[in-house]
């Protein structure tokens, strides 16, 4: 029989846990029997001394059993896609649609912004009357009917997690890797998946700032996935600066359906088809990950991604002809600034952190979970590296609620915003590698 003593003193000394200790932690945040010191200092620990794989296995399926476990009686497998977190990522919206036109189910459990980066759940609410959190019989008769929906976690989902992610944060053990881990993946396992793609991010708009953390967590979260029974690759892609120009949810959103009506291409639709082609290959709905990524483009551009996304906004509350008319339903800002460079040069380097903070600066984002969110606010046409641009030319566009708010969101991205006489000799690579 475990207690809190003697897995802390196991800890303590560097011994193993087996999975009935970690059992016992799991079930012991979950109910309240561990104590907010006792979490904390298993969080410490496991920063400090870290988990073999069998042991991070091992967490991350006690963490997902402490709540809700959804199985599927489907006629296609079971896919979804998690983001580590960027800025301009919108990823989700497109992707979710896209599987699903290819003949997958999609039950993508979601998350709010945190941070500097954005939420999926908060750009979904952009768009008028549309509800995230759905009741079970709702949420299985979407995923049946279209084939996709994108939600919000229900509390009986890993509560063991939310638990120990309120202790890590106020504990400095949040960028544990192995913490890390189970938390991302007790929440997405806990959706009964057949198959899962993980965008892993690297760069100054994400959490992983250089390449060897961010390979070190996509092989932790591919070796856990899979070991716990789901078939899981990764994309390590680029987020040196944001995916696409505009940061912010309405804003987001309007390029989301951009992309989804032909109207452009461009980054989204390459990482979208390079992480829909690999986990179709590996559902054994494509013949390899190009047919899958083949596939992925080939849904966008004939419109059937669209039709999927359409049904899925209208049967979680949202306009019916959404897809047709999208342009009148988002919210709008009152006050729309452009953000003149003062000189002649290159953009050599964007500093995506902290342009996802001028977004929740403006209030597109939280700085406590408390906060509202004003859907409308954020940036537009940010400028990419390796681009010219003259004096009085627009480095992005601001659309605020307030004039003071604009103001302060134009002098932090000229802040975060580097210029040179020269352009960099090297672009930024899309995709840096795929970890199988």
């Amino acid at each position: 029989m475990s207690d809190a003593r003697s897995v802390l003193s196991r800890l303590r000394h560097g011994l193993p846990l087996s999975p009935d200790h970690l059992t016992w932690v799991a079930g012991a945040l979950a109910d309240g029997e561990l104590s907010d010191a006792q979490a904390g200092a298993f969080a410490m620990g496991i920063c400090t001394r870290g988990l073999e794989e069998p042991e991070r296995v091992a967490l991350t399926l006690a963490m997902r059993d402490t709540g809700r476990v959804f199985d599927w009686a489907l006629d296609g497998p079971v896919l979804d896609k998690h983001s580590t977190g960027g800025v301009g990522d919108c990823v989700s919206l497109v992707l979710a649609p896209a599987l699903a036109a290819c003949g997958a189910y999609v039950p993508m459990i979601s998350g709010r912004g945190l941070g500097h980066t954005g939420g999926t759940l908060d750009k979904l609410e952009a768009i008028p009357g549309l509800v995230t959190h759905l009741d079970e019989a709702r949420f299985r008769q979407v995923v049946g009917d279209v084939g996709c929906a994108i939600v919000g976690a229900s509390a009986d989902i890993a509560p063991a997690d939310k638990r120990l992610y309120a202790v890590r944060d106020v504990t400095a053990t949040v960028d544990s890797l192995d913490l890390i881990t189970a938390s991302i993946l007790s929440k997405k396992l806990a959706g009964g998946l057949d198959g899962l793609v993980l965008d892993v991010k690297v760069g100054s708009g994400a959490f992983m700032k250089d390449s060897a953390t961010a390979r070190a967590l996509a092989e932790a979260l591919v070796r856990t996935a899979n070991a716990a029974g789901c078939k899981t690759s990764a994309v390590i892609s680029d987020m040196n600066q944001p995916l696409v120009p505009s940061l912010g949810n309405a804003l987001e959103v309007a390029e989301v359906m951009q992309v989804l009506t032909g109207q452009v291409s461009g980054p989204l639709v390459e990482l979208s088809a390079a992480l829909g082609g690999v986990v179709l290959a590996d559902a054994g709905l494509a013949d390899d990950v190009q047919a899958g990524a083949d596939a992925i483009v080939a849904s966008i551009r004939d419109g059937r991604a669209a039709e999927r996304f359409g049904r899925m906004v209208a049967a979680m509350g949202g306009p019916v002809q959404f897809v047709e008319n999208w342009k009148r339903f988002l919210p709008e800002a009152t006050v729309v600034r452009e953000v003149g460079a003062l000189t002649d040069g290159y953009i050599n380097a964007i500093d995506g952190e902290a342009l996802g903070l001028a977004v929740v600066a403006l209030g597109g984002g939280r700085r406590v979970e408390t906060d509202d969110v004003d859907l409308a606010v954020g940036l537009e046409q940010v400028v990419r590296i390796g681009q010219h641009v003259r004096k009085g030319q627009p480095l992005a566009v601001v659309h605020a609620a307030r004039p003071d708010a604009a103001d302060r969101a134009v002098r932090a991205v000229r802040a975060a915003v580097s210029m040179g006489p020269e352009a960099v000799s090297q672009l930024p690579v899309l995709i840096h590698d795929r970890v199988d």
